[in-house]
């Protein structure tokens, strides 16, 4: 069961995150997931996970890269430590593009039932790089 949902997890990076594929996502979300690396007082279910991806990452980052570094499944949880990459073509939280390449280093622990998202908890690196774009 670990090594199924390891490559889930996979999937779900390189599918969704990397090449932005709405019918993954929605096929691989839990209708009640919770995503508890959302901001405080913004939506947690699966629409924070899409706007994420969608509408902040992948208009600012062209070229937008999952690199897998490392996967540890364990029960129903797999911890992944990975590399989102891209260059910064478009605006990323109101900082206008630079044309620099952007790294943002992610460890995200991801519950799975049934096949599915149900649970994400992680962190980022995502306010190092907006200070470092911010000084361009």
């Amino acid at each position: 069961m670990t090594i199924d949902n390891k490559e889930l997890v996979r999937r779900f990076n390189i599918e969704v995150i990397q090449n932005g594929n709405e019918a993954a996502f929605n096929a691989l979300m839990a209708p009640d997931f919770i995503n508890h690396a959302a901001p405080q007082g913004m939506p947690n279910g699966p629409e924070s996970m899409w706007n994420t991806f969608q509408n902040i990452l992948r208009p600012a980052l062209s070229g937008l890269r999952v690199t897998i570094h490392d996967q540890i499944a364990e029960g129903d949880k797999v911890t992944t430590r990975k590399t989102i990459s891209g260059v910064h073509s478009g605006t990323l939280a109101g900082i206008p593009a630079t044309g620099r390449d952007v790294t943002i280093d992610v460890i995200d622990i991801v519950r799975v039932r049934d096949g599915k998202y149900a649970e994400h908890w992680g962190l980022n690196t995502l306010s190092n790089v907006l200070a470092s774009l911010s000084k361009a």
